[in-house]
């Protein structure tokens, strides 16, 4: 009955909806602990442990329910015989210099148009490679981490606009003339959260964002990156709450790389416009970073 505690609790402070810190970071794990007092939940039946099985089976729900809007937002119903357009979205980890992974990765993916964020020296320098059938490529400014570089690369099938960023916002956009229209493609890469950064850090960088977001209210969009927050937890509903943008499925999660996917943390997260809906959402190949690609089918919602 200990083990299933704190599992509990995390279900509780997601569906708290509170916003303070602590419990904030709480939140982040109600999918792996609903995954966790599931299989707690196993093992207690296997041992027929009558009273902890009925505990597990209502943390499980606990759980899962807090966990649902992260596996089960509110997309619209896609519109019959529109285009699709396949996004891979990856944090590559400035570190990484695993090229071969990545190309695979991305080639597996098939994608129309890749935002890669934290890319490397040696993932820049092996664009070509990479991305052969994505010829229209943006690249930010390298910035220099530790002695590594790190930028931002939006690349596309089809023509692409000039990067544009925001000022002391960590984000990226560009124009993609796509087969669904204009579409506004914006990467973003948020702060950990407290205790790792200042505590008011990643919610000053979301409200930014979302600001600029709102500056174009009538553009088709899709915002992909490293969130470090889970869709329905405080960074994720001060951004729904300020743009009006949708969350794409999240479960299972992409962080870390290492864990089973189902345990994981679904940080890198996608959102598009209410003309837009997600077809189908899936992780990618692992590609040599510590963060898990996540693959996103977008086409035009139904009127």
């Amino acid at each position: 009955m200990a083990l299933l505690s704190p599992l509990i609790a995390i279900g509780l402070a997601d569906l708290s909806g509170e916003g303070h810190r602590w419990i904030d970071l709480a939140a982040q794990f109600s999918a792996p602990a609903a995954v966790g007092a599931l299989a707690l939940t196993g093992l207690f039946m296997a041992l027929r442990w009558r009273g902890p099985i009925l505990a597990g089976a209502l943390t499980a729900g606990v759980c899962a329910v807090a966990a649902a809007p992260q596996a089960f937002p509110p997309l619209a119903e896609p519109e019959a015989g529109a285009p699709e357009v396949r996004l891979y979205s990856a944090n590559l980890w400035v570190g990484n210099e695993d090229v071969g992974a990545i190309r695979d990765s991305i080639r597996e993916a098939r994608p129309d148009v890749v935002v890669l964020i934290e890319a490397g020296d040696a993932a820049q320098a092996a664009l070509d490679m990479l991305a052969p059938d994505l010829p229209h490529r943006r690249e930010s400014a390298r910035v220099d981490w530790r002695g590594r570089g790190a930028r931002t690369i939006i690349a596309s099938r089809w023509p692409l606009g000039p990067l544009s960023g925001e000022p002391g916002v960590p984000v990226q956009s560009a124009v993609v003339r796509s087969p669904l229209g204009p579409l506004r493609v914006t990467s973003v890469h948020l702060t950990r959260p407290w205790p790792y950064q200042i505590q008011w850090e990643q919610i000053r960088q979301i409200d930014a964002l979302a600001a600029a977001v709102a500056a174009h209210p009538d553009a088709t969009r899709v915002v992909a990156g490293d969130f470090n927050s889970v869709t329905d937890a405080r960074i994720g509903r001060r951004f729904a709450q300020g743009t009006g943008l949708t969350p794409a499925p999240a479960f299972p999660g992409s962080w870390p790389a290492q864990l089973p996917s189902p345990l994981g943390l679904g940080i890198d997260n996608v959102w598009v416009s209410r003309d837009l809906t997600v077809a189908r959402r899936s992780l990618g190949t692992r590609n040599g970073s510590d963060h898990r690609p996540v693959v996103t089918v977008l086409t035009r919602a139904r009127p």
